[in-house]
């Protein structure tokens, strides 16, 4: 049996498990009882579901970094004016200060400033990921504080808010490495699988002497000499993420091409094009959406390895490669390594979890029980 992308992602046919019916929502939408099924089994399962919410959490807080955590006011109200400093860069003047130059908002003159004629509405963590605390009177690495919830580095700069930004270039990163992977994957995939022959036979090849290479010496060696930054990083592991998924396209392929309904749209004269577009591939994307979080996991490893040993991103920037190099080199101050591998253990963990719920929802050898029960 053949299926597509939009009869499982699609949100509707969840199961209702405590009252034994099925949402009639799903049903008005037009989704297939596999639909409903797989979507229902996937829902059903709680590890998963509930990994999927903390995902979508985070997420949500890391693409919102500059609101979470900024040594900016979110707003000021100033002589009856309001002005965003947090989106335009205002002068100290525009609050009654001498200076020209952008006013810094945490000197005590520019915050007696705007207390003297209105108030400021800061972020939940006063402090962007490059501030450098000058008031705290613990030397740094200072401890976890009522003003430092996680402490700071040793540079004077909170760990939280570090931690906010690292997680949204993390995640960010792992999920556009993701999308190109899957995008390559699938037409490598695709070509290979449908035309066989001495293009596949070619293909195969290519991939055996590609994944033979020491990938990671490569990568540092290649880090070498390139600039390090997102787009340098990002390229030089899009050379390689993606002959994860193009084995599993293929044999979804290869299998989808002697479809009864595949050979028909080749006798009536459809294109190959068309053919693939439209009946081959979206059996093999259901592969590729189970297989989407750990490719994920995979990428936000990649960058934080390279990150960790000085060929990742460039020095100061926010990441979870740069926490983990802060513990190494402060052993003396438990709290950053803690909260580095605590951080990289849960989102590895939640993505995972992610992962296997989709795997187990499409899997057509496992049985779904309509009255909420297991296999």
């Amino acid at each position: 049996m053949s299926w597509s992308i939009h009869e499982f992602t699609s949100g509707a046919g969840v199961f209702d498990a405590g009252h034994g019916t099925q949402v009639d929502r799903a049903a008005r939408r037009g989704l297939s009882p596999l639909a409903r099924r797989r979507l229902g089994a996937f829902r059903r399962n709680r590890r998963a579901w509930w990994s999927l919410i903390a995902v979508g959490i985070l997420i949500a807080i890391s693409l919102a970094a500059d609101l979470v955590a900024n040594d900016k006011p979110l707003m000021v109200q100033h002589n009856g004016d309001i002005v965003f400093p947090v989106a335009i860069s205002y002068p100290e003047t525009r609050f009654g200060g001498d200076l020209e130059t952008e006013a810094d908002y945490t000197d005590p003159f520019v915050i007696d400033l705007i207390a003297e004629s209105g108030w400021a509405l800061r972020a939940p963590i006063p402090f962007a990921h490059d501030t450098v605390d000058f008031a705290s009177d613990t030397p740094h690495p200072a401890p976890p504080s009522m003003r430092h919830l996680l402490g700071t580095d040793d540079q004077g700069r909170d760990v939280v808010a570090r931690l906010v930004h690292g997680l949204r270039v993390s995640i960010l990163f792992g999920l556009a490495l993701s999308v190109v992977s899957v995008a390559v994957g699938l037409l490598a995939g695709a070509v290979q699988g449908f035309f066989g022959g001495w293009i596949d036979l070619g293909f195969q090849r290519f991939m055996e002497i590609w994944e033979s290479l020491p990938q990671f010496y490569l990568l540092i060696i290649m880090s070498s000499f390139i600039v390090p930054g997102l787009v340098s990083i990002f390229v030089i592991l899009a050379l390689f993420s993606w002959m994860q998924l193009t084995p599993v396209v293929r044999a979804e392929v290869l299998r989808a091409r002697n479809f009864d309904y595949v050979r028909a749209a080749e006798a009536m004269g459809v294109s190959r094009r068309m053919i693939i577009a439209r009946h081959v591939l979206p059996n093999a994307i259901v592969a590729a959406i189970t297989l989407l979080p750990f490719l994920v996991t995979g990428s936000i490893v990649a960058l934080t390895s390279l990150d960790f040993i000085g060929f990742g991103l460039p020095p100061g920037a926010p990441s979870l490669g740069e926490m983990l190099q802060q513990a190494r080199n402060n052993l003396d101050a438990p709290w950053l390594g803690i909260t580095a591998f605590a951080a990289m253990a849960i989102l590895l963990t939640l993505f995972t979890f992610v992962g296997e719920g989709f795997r187990d929802a499409v899997d057509p050898r496992k049985t779904i029980d309509p009255r909420g029960g297991g296999e």
